[in-house]
């Protein structure tokens, strides 16, 4: 069995563990991870013209992390909105959706992380990078996250690395 297909097997697992213990919120929420996954296989079997695909962890990470910044912008509109209510369900969503991805790196670990990048970056440009050459520190600060298994906001990311640049 690959990676995926445990994954997969595990979100359908929590559903049924969900429904038997008649939490709604819990299971919709699991559904909406479940039908996320699918059409994105369904869109990489398009792609590639094939008649099975499936996804590889990143390519699911990259889903739920999607969802999590979706329900993130949904919470700032409802606040926005003054409607408290409908963005606490989507904020006790992205706690749902967070369970399957690997943990958030917190700000001293990301700020180490960008840090040794921007090392990295200095040392095989020659010169210390500026806010215009941000993109290889980016590059350098999201192969450290995905090599040390951890995951970070992008927008986070972007500030702290933009923030070392100019600081």
């Amino acid at each position: 069995m690959t990676e995926t297909a445990t994954f997969e097997a595990r979100i359908s697992q929590q559903i049924v563990a969900a429904m038997k213990a008649h939490d709604a919120e819990r299971t919709g929420t699991l559904r909406l991870i479940k039908a996320a996954l699918m059409n994105k296989a369904i869109e990489k079997r398009a792609a590639q013209k094939q008649i099975e695909a499936t996804l590889t962890q990143q390519e699911s990470e990259q889903v739920l992390a999607s969802m999590i910044k979706q329900r993130r912008d949904s919470i700032e509109q409802f606040t926005n909105g003054n409607r408290p209510e409908l963005a606490a369900k989507e904020a006790a969503e992205i706690v749902v959706i967070e369970e399957f991805l690997p943990k958030a790196l917190d700000e001293a670990g990301l700020a180490k992380l960008v840090a040794e990048a921007l090392a990295e970056v200095e040392t095989s440009l020659g010169h210390k990078p500026t806010v215009k050459e941000m993109g290889p520190v980016m590059k350098a600060v999201q192969a450290k996250l995905q090599a040390e298994g951890v995951r970070a906001e992008g927008k986070a990311v972007s500030e702290l690395v933009k923030k070392s640049l100019v600081g």
